[in-house]
């Protein structure tokens, strides 16, 4: 074939070629570690059909639930690294490098939803994520599992009932300290571990949103439980820099719109969920619940509480204040 036929062959198998590569779709791998049914799960799937939808497939999305990936400290390592490109771990997954974080650990720090928003869509939020931004992570949104609820295998009333009870918690200095002012034996376990250390009697009780504690089973190894809604249960959404930068900029803007959307969904349905799963629970018939009265809840309010001042240095003593406004 002469010079300029086989150039011109050349081009116009290049010419092929390229559109078929600005064709190909851009994956994102999104790993948690909790179930579909539960808030994060369906604020996932959620993400997944928007994001299909408005980028006319041009971004994919691959969701892995229930750590069948990695788990949640697995999952930050791969994300800097690119293997994955989203994840949503519980803030205490965060503390090493922005303590900060620590804030949504206080107990009774949020009267209700409405102020825990407020907080979360103000300075304080915008503040957070910025500081959590750091060792190539990009901090997207903060999502909601709701407010927190205690199990144990007695009944918990007042704060003396967990006396010398060991508690599963999350890696939190401040739910260690929440915990040893009510005198009770705070454990730290990976979420994974929890029914396995509740059912063979390791830890005597634990602290869960209702959707965790219905989708892993946790009314079923416990004797009671006391809506107590002391402390709120949220993620971080991030995803890393090397995605980040690399995504071009009407994509970019198209994700920024369907996180947004997002987070809407994902406060509306964690609602929704715990208070749907509070009525599987009541009706399971399984377990001895406890609601406690307003007297009730000020005595717990007012010894949990006392811990505040032991973090003003840790986490900040004017993030904690301007939140409490």
């Amino acid at each position: 074939m002469p010079p300029l036929r086989s150039l011109l062959f050349l081009l116009a198998m290049l010419l092929m070629i390229v559109p078929s590569l600005q064709a190909m779709p851009i994956t994102i791998k999104f790993s948690h570690v909790v179930a579909k049914d539960t808030p994060k799960g369906k604020a996932a799937e959620f993400f997944k059909q928007r994001i299909e939808e408005q980028t006319g497939g041009r971004i994919l999305v691959k969701i892995y639930p229930n750590a069948t990936l990695y788990g949640d400290r697995a999952a930050l390592s791969a994300l800097q690294l690119n293997d994955i490109q989203l994840a949503a771990p519980s803030f205490s997954k965060f503390i090493d490098h922005t303590p900060q974080l620590q804030l949504f650990d206080l107990p009774f720090l949020f009267r209700d939803t409405e102020h825990l928003h407020r907080v979360l869509d103000g300075k304080v939020g915008k503040k957070l994520l910025q500081q959590a931004s750091i060792k190539g992570l990009h901090a997207l949104d903060f999502w909601d599992n709701g407010f927190k609820q205690i199990s144990a295998n007695r009944p918990l009333i007042t704060p003396e009932d967990a006396i010398s009870l060991k508690f599963r918690i999350k890696s939190s200095k401040v739910l260690e300290a929440q915990f040893r002012t009510i005198g009770a034996d705070p454990q730290i376990l990976p979420f994974s571990e929890v029914y396995s250390a509740l059912q063979q009697g390791i830890v005597a009780g634990q602290e869960n949103t209702l959707s965790n504690i219905y989708t892993k089973r946790f009314y079923l190894v416990q004797s009671d439980l006391t809506i107590s809604n002391h402390g709120h249960l949220g993620y971080l959404l991030v995803t890393n820099d090397i995605f980040w930068q690399k995504l071009p900029g009407d994509l970019k803007l198209i994700v920024s719109e369907v996180i947004t959307e997002t987070t809407n969904f994902a406060r509306a349905i964690a609602t929704q969920v715990n208070a749907d799963y509070l009525k599987k629970i009541e009706a399971s018939g399984k377990i001895n619940i406890h609601h406690l009265t307003p007297d009730q809840r000020a005595v717990w309010q007012k010894k949990m509480l006392s811990i505040y001042p032991d973090f003003y240095n840790l986490i900040d003593e004017e993030l904690i204040k301007q939140s409490q406004k």
